[in-house]
Parts: C-alpha cells; sequence; structure tokens
C-alpha cells in the first residue's frame, strides 16, 4: 500500500510531495473514478489515479511490466 500524495510523486504526476498537496486538496485527482480530497488516503494494488487527464495504475513491484528494457 502507499498513500496517495506519495504515490502521485512517484507516478510522476507531480513534481515533489508539497506539489500533490494542493491539487488533491483542490480536488483535481480521481481515485477509482472519485474525486479524492485526502492526501492520506491509501492506495491499493489496481487502484487508478488520474489528475488533469494523465492516470496511472497502482501495482506490484514484483509483477512484470512486460516492457522491452
Amino acid at each position: 500500500m502507499i498513500r496517495l500524495g506519495q504515490f502521485l510523486k512517484l507516478a510522476n504526476l507531480v513534481e515533489s510531495g508539497a506539489d500533490a498537496k494542493p491539487v488533491i486538496a483542490d480536488g483535481l485527482v480521481q481515485v477509482n473514478g472519485e474525486v479524492e480530497t485526502r492526501r492520506g488516503r491509501q492506495l491499493r494494488v489496481g487502484d487508478v489515479v488520474v489528475l488533469q487527464g494523465q492516470a496511472a495504475r497502482v501495482a506490484d513491484s514484483d509483477a512484470p511490466d512486460n516492457l522491452p528494457w
């Protein structure tokens, strides 16, 4: 599990953790299709986070990503 604010940074949807706070508070972030305003929201594998048209899915770090590199 990972917190929403941390995930936004890890997924490169925001520049820093400090940048995550206002976009979450302003209701610009959706988790699984619903607006989320809690920065500490716990995300689970499979959750989809959307910010300004960009989406990222929470994945297990041990899962293969099938990328050629």
